[in-house]
């Protein structure tokens, strides 16, 4: 059989594309403006609990008005208002940012690190290991987190050290899963197999081989999480189990604030609203990274 192909016209110059070879469009990713709007609302927050020692506002703690005075725009420390005590509003919300992001940031990064580790050498040696690892783990996610943390609340003292470490545990078996799932993916690969090949020990593969490859799709979830544990420790705090006053958190201003909320809604609203635009920000920049770094959605 004869095949014909479109011929070159004869003045079209050397190295030259033709009349008749075919246009391929570039391609454009779509930009979400969400998402810069996200990590624009990250960087205020975490700057602000960074810097909260330098800014010009009052203490967390020291009545600068009368209680439960609306919002106004003539002094910094009462732009959004006082508490039912007359505190700053903004001056707690700012504060209570270190609290929410530490326990956030600490327990999801913790979690992060030893839910990985077990789930990699779970899924890597297999056998009865592998089974235990599963079996401890499906138990712990079949228990009611709220459950679990308002025993440890009741049991331990409430604080700090109590957040995080009721909140690590929760953290733990999801990447446990997950780190697991990505070393039965990444095991089987040609180069995996040929490091095997050439005598590399179990170690080796799972730090220098498969973690390089599994690391940006847990790195991806970890905005997940930490949007997860915010919602648990305002949830904690709510119910007078987090944070012990007058350490301010956003759960805990929503709590002192409940009562008063037909009178000042403010005092309620805008902790909610902190706590809904980091959650928001935090599951954007997740899928956003997902997106971009995860390479099971490419390959």
């Amino acid at each position: 059989m004869t095949s014909y192909a479109p011929k070159r016209p004869a003045d079209a110059p050397t190295g030259t594309r033709a009349a008749t070879d075919p246009v391929v469009p570039e391609l454009h990713t779509r930009r979400s403006l969400l998402v810069y709007l996200s990590y624009g609302w990250l960087l205020v927050v975490v700057a602000a609990a960074l810097l909260a020692g330098v800014l010009p506002l009052a203490s967390y703690a020291v009545p600068v008005g009368p209680p439960r005075q609306a919002p106004e725009f003539g002094s910094l420390d009462l732009l959004l208002g006082t508490d039912g005590q007359g505190r700053s509003i903004l001056s707690r919300c700012v504060y209570g940012a270190q609290v929410s992001l530490v326990v956030g940031a600490v327990a999801g990064c913790v979690g992060a690190v030893f839910g990985t580790a077990l789930g990699m050498t779970a899924g890597y040696l297999g056998g009865r290991w592998d089974s235990a690892v599963r079996l401890v783990t499906d138990a712990l996610l079949a228990f009611p987190p709220l459950i679990l943390l308002l025993a440890l609340s009741s049991i331990l003292t409430p604080s700090v050290r109590t957040l995080l470490a009721g909140l690590t545990l929760l953290t733990v078996p999801s990447f446990v899963r997950l780190g697991r799932a990505a070393t039965l993916a990444w095991a089987g690969r040609d180069f995996v197999q040929a490091a095997r090949t050439l005598g590399a020990g179990r170690r080796r593969i799972l730090v220098r081989e498969v973690l390089p490859n599994a690391a940006p799709s847990l790195g991806a979830y970890l905005p997940v999480v930490m949007a997860a544990l915010l919602v648990a420790e305002g949830s904690l705090s709510f119910l007078g189990m987090g944070i012990p006053p007058p350490r301010p958190s956003w759960g805990g201003m929503i709590a002192d604030g409940k009562d008063t909320i037909a009178d000042a809604p403010h005092i309620v609203f805008v902790p909610a609203l902190v706590i809904f635009l980091t959650v928001f920000a935090l599951n954007q920049t997740g899928d956003h990274l997902r997106r971009r770094f995860d390479r099971t959605l490419h390959d």
